[in-house]
């Protein structure tokens, strides 16, 4: 075949798509229109890992597994706002990783809510501005975020999926080369992840701390000698082309996010589960709470403390396991842990993310 030709063949496939996907989208269309007599929620996590789980184990290549993730993600999106356009509440401002992380879990034809703080995203939701909130919980590098677990004890909202998204930081700037930079806007959490990398290429540069990596970006972009750290979609946002890629000292840091909302995810056979319980101040007491998973074969992946600000050395714990209630061994080990708690609050099942 000539050029021509394998071009010709791929405008005849592109029609076949197109076509194909109009009358995915009339379905998901239906779909929205039975829900909507039921009350039905319209983000149903365990079904779109059910969908990418089966489009992985069809896909015979050459597109890689990530590519077409990358791909279903925006056609659910797009399909799920013609049942309903939902609106997602993330801690601000645009272009941050919160921003990042809730562009990956809902697509871009989702409605984006900025916040100005973790607990605003808890209440846009509480109070029905916002169909779901996307909060950060815990980073491989820096450890729990406390802001999110506190607010879990004043709030009735579950988990109902989670994300994990990659910590990627971007040297951004108008200057051509790394000598002609004169000072570097940064947020300090970015600054300290970049610590070495700076040192090997910009040392002595003058640091100005900025409130937010989108902020960095805004102050750079007015500046024709500065940088920022930042994330791609700062970059493209400011119109402030990236220097230089990846300039983290950990390339395999990132971020896992909760989703918030109010349903609850059937199984789909690679869940986890996420609970909260407070025992009694006595020696002993916790080991014997934790046993329960032990004993049921349940296994632990996140345990943290928080002082429940209102007695002096009292504690409320956080943990996920793996699995689901439904399954019968973590049932039967939440079971057990009341008889050995002063309370247990389950905070919600969702599916797993890869």
């Amino acid at each position: 075949m000539s050029l021509p030709d394998w071009r010709k063949e791929i405008d005849r496939i592109d029609a076949e798509v197109l076509a194909s996907l109009n009358r995915r989208a009339e379905l998901a269309q239906q779909i929205g229109h039975a829900k909507s007599h039921t009350r039905s929620h319209y983000f149903t996590p365990e079904r779109e890992q059910n969908v990418f789980k089966r489009l992985l184990e069809l896909n015979q290549g050459p597109l890689d597994g990530t590519a077409v993730r990358a791909v279903y993600r925006e056609i659910i999106s797009a399909c799920r706002a013609l049942e309903k356009p939902l609106s997602v509440a993330f801690l601000g401002p645009e272009g941050t990783f919160s921003h990042l992380a809730s562009i990956a879990r809902f697509g871009t034809s989702s409605q984006f809510v900025p916040t100005e703080s973790i607990a605003d995203v808890f209440s846009q939701v509480e109070r029905n501005v916002a169909d779901y909130g996307i909060v950060p919980v815990e980073n491989s590098w820096a450890g729990v975020i406390p802001e999110t677990l506190d607010t879990f004890m004043n709030s009735n909202l579950r988990v109902v999926s989670e994300v994990y998204q990659p910590i990627a930081h971007n040297l951004l700037s108008h200057c051509a080369r790394l000598e002609d930079i004169k000072c570097l806007y940064t947020h300090f959490q970015p600054l300290a992840q970049c610590k070495q990398w700076l040192t090997n290429h910009l040392p002595g540069i003058e640091k100005i701390e900025a409130s937010s990596t989108v902020r960095a970006a805004e102050m750079a972009a007015a500046d024709p000698t500065g940088a920022a750290i930042a994330t791609s979609l700062a970059a493209e946002r400011n119109n402030l082309p990236i220097l230089c890629e990846h300039i983290e000292d950990n390339p395999s840091n990132r971020t896992r996010f909760l989703v918030l909302g109010y349903n609850e995810p059937e199984p789909t056979g690679r869940d986890k589960t996420s609970l909260t319980f407070s025992v009694h101040n006595r020696a002993g007491e916790l080991v014997h709470a934790l046993n329960a998973f032990e004993k049921y074969d349940v296994n632990l992946t996140m345990i943290e403390s928080r002082p429940t600000k209102t007695a002096a050395w009292q504690y409320v714990f956080y943990i996920d396991v793996q699995g689901h209630t439904c399954d019968a061994s973590v049932t039967k080990a939440i079971n057990l842990l009341k008889e050995h708690s002063l309370f247990v609050r389950v905070l919600g099942s969702y599916p797993e993310a890869g």
